[in-house]
């Protein structure tokens, strides 16, 4: 199964609002497979005001977040019928690499892909990629508790 959410649809399944919901589009998903995800920086950004003034650079840790976030989502919809709607919880990150600077204008592209899954336990490997050219990487984990 493959499906395009659009910025509503992410909302339906991610608690994150403004500011701090870091994707805008969900491209491909493939549920217990792999989620693309896309985010459109823009120079209106909250974090540009003070990273870094006369030369705004995406926090590196944004970008991991924005990973996770896509993540989540792949999580949410790979769970089984009866753990449909629980929160997604960010357990951690291993392997993080930032590999070239995101500025006011690029498009990423964020690819998370399963790797495992034990218990209510997700792991993750995701990519950031910007004209074609990774930006950052990073193994995530997460698990999911409570329905909403």
């Amino acid at each position: 199964m493959e499906k395009t959410f659009d910025i509503q649809e992410i909302m339906n399944l991610l608690p994150h609002r403004y500011p701090f919901i870091m994707i805008d589009r969900i491209l491909e998903l493939v549920p217990g497979e792999k989620v693309v995800a896309l985010k459109n920086v823009t120079i209106n950004e909250p974090f540009f005001q003070g990273h870094f003034p006369g030369s705004p650079i995406m926090p590196g840790v944004l970008m991991i977040e924005a990973m996770g976030q896509a993540g989540a989502v792949l999580a949410a919809k790979s769970l089984p019928e009866e753990e449909q709607g629980s929160l997604i919880y960010f357990m951690g990150m291993n392997k993080v690499k930032f590999r070239k600077p995101v500025v006011p204008g690029d498009q990423i592209i964020f690819e998370i892909k399963f790797l495992k899954q034990r218990a209510k336990v997700f792991k993750m490997s995701g990519i950031a990629v910007v004209d074609e050219k990774r930006v950052a990487e990073a193994e995530l984990m997460a698990s999911f508790g409570e329905k909403q």
